[in-house]
């Protein structure tokens, strides 16, 4: 019997709406298998993360190895395997960034909040990721809060940013503007 490769042959995980998203981009593919990273990314915009049950639904959905589509998610830095927290803090650890100053960058993090790269506070609050380089060598020490780039990071200003989106949406709403040129972080939009 030839199976219709419009069709889904899996139910999704559960009723939730955002599975038809993901259905939607399987299909627009024809339920291949080499439309696996453009469905992961699908499920991760839909969900925020790749969990378990979501990596076990595309495997079956695509007729793939669980083992294939877990080694595409874990070796493409896009993909995260856990929930993201309310911020998101990326360190730069290029050649630049690291000679500079990365590695003092992440540990005072790991220090200060008990967490390392790819992790999240466990009130999740904040995560914590790396990034092989961002671009911005001019800036180095350089790292991404929320999406804006701030360079010549220091153990200090990296922990106080931090340290203010822990403590609520008054200290989030700080500008990065407003940080003291004395603490040498420069924020480039």
């Amino acid at each position: 019997m030839a199976t219709n490769l419009r069709q889904p042959a899996v139910d999704p995980p559960s009723n939730d709406k955002r599975w038809r998203i993901v259905q939607a981009a399987m299909r627009r593919n024809g339920f291949r298998r080499d439309a696996l990273i453009e469905t992961l990314h699908a499920v991760q915009e839909s969900f925020g993360y790749l969990d378990e049950e979501s990596l076990r639904y595309v495997a079956r959905s695509l007729h793939a190895p669980l083992s294939h589509v877990y080694g595409v998610s874990t070796f493409y830095h896009f993909f995260s395997l856990k929930p993201a927290g309310e911020h998101t803090c990326v360190v730069c650890t290029g050649t630049a960034c690291y000679i500079k100053g990365a590695p003092g960058l992440l540990d005072a993090v790991g220090k200060e909040f008990h967490i390392g790269d790819g992790e999240t506070t466990e009130d999740g609050k904040l995560s914590m990721l790396t990034a092989r380089c961002l671009g911005s060598c001019g800036l180095a020490p350089a790292a991404v809060f929320d999406g804006q780039v701030a360079g010549k990071v220091n153990r200090e200003a990296i922990v106080e940013r931090l340290r203010a989106w822990r403590n609520g949406p008054a200290g989030a709403q700080a500008s990065p503007e407003s940080s003291p040129e004395k603490e040498g972080s420069a924020v480039h939009a």
